[in-house]
């Protein structure tokens, strides 16, 4: 959805142009919506037949499940979103022979196993930094970003928690009419509702801690939850906006179930803008 557009512009880094690799058409329609200069290449995997100028900045992520350190050196066994990291890496590789001096940023989860990690920092010749959301937002979201652009990654903590994103008011259909159990005003669970699936689905979130990460919602109660006076209720898109940094209202224009899988599958945008800040000249 074109995080790396907001980020780059509150950055202050001025693009000339941008080109999306997406296959989403959710994504691809909330890109078009907010920045409808975007030139949309479609799939990654067909890049060899896209006829790009010289690129300044490379950015992407890419899932990791199969990275294993002997499946990587011959790129055999590795399942297809696992073989996107690769489509990364060859994109940047010809990019470089045109013009070497490009960056890049890539964007992975900081709980890989060790093999994964050492996978993309081998193919991308550089070791990872790693940052927390919560150092630029109110949600725990611990990843990890290879990068050669120069800039002090030093991050302070920040101070904001689910209470500093929610909205005043929220419409009746988010609140939850269940039963639940209350876990005390001291926790950042502070209650577990009675409802059926996976524990996680279950857990309802203080206002006066830091969300856990989002991820991608498929409806019914993934949402990440928070609990006010005496009840429970999901968190709604524009929350999830404000926890990925994403300007209120940035994703509105789809279903609210597309703008929830967006958002987890997005990038907090701050964090990203901090990093770009090594792109502006001294």
């Amino acid at each position: 959805m074109s995080c790396g557009q907001i980020a780059l512009e509150r950055a202050g880094i001025k693009v000339d142009n941008y080109y999306a690799s997406e296959i989403d058409k959710y994504a691809i329609q909330i890109t078009q919506k907010n920045y409808p200069g975007t030139v949309q290449l479609g799939d990654v995997t067909k890049w060899r037949e896209w006829d790009l100028p010289e690129i300044d900045l490379v950015i992407g992520g890419s899932p990791c499940q199969s990275l294993s350190i002997v499946q990587s050196q011959t790129r055999q066994n590795l399942d297809g979103k696992s073989k996107l990291f690769f489509e990364f890496v060859d994109i940047l590789g010809h990019i470089k022979a045109r013009k070497p001096d490009v960056k890049f940023l890539f964007e992975n989860v900081a709980s890989m196993k060790k093999d994964c990690k050492q996978v993309i920092s081998e193919q991308l010749g550089c070791c990872p930094v790693f940052i927390d959301s919560a150092s630029f937002s109110a949600q725990q979201r611990p990843r990890y970003y290879w990068t050669n652009i120069s800039n002090d990654l030093v991050c302070f903590g920040s101070y904001l928690t689910l209470a500093d994103i929610l909205e005043e008011t929220v419409d009746d259909k988010f609140w939850y009419n269940v039963g639940f159990d209350y876990m005390g005003e001291d926790k950042s669970v502070q209650a577990i509702l009675h409802i059926n699936g996976h524990d996680i689905l279950k857990r309802v979130h203080s206002r006066n801690a830091k969300c856990h990460t989002l991820t991608t919602c498929g409806g019914g109660n993934t949402q990440k939850k928070v609990y006010i006076d005496g009840r429970c209720r999901k968190l709604t898109p524009t929350e999830y906006e404000r926890l990925q940094t994403v300007p209120d209202g940035y994703t509105e224009g789809v279903a609210n179930t597309h703008r929830y899988n967006m958002l987890g599958n997005g990038w907090t945008v701050d964090v990203i803008s901090h990093i770009l800040k090594g792109l502006s000249p001294k």
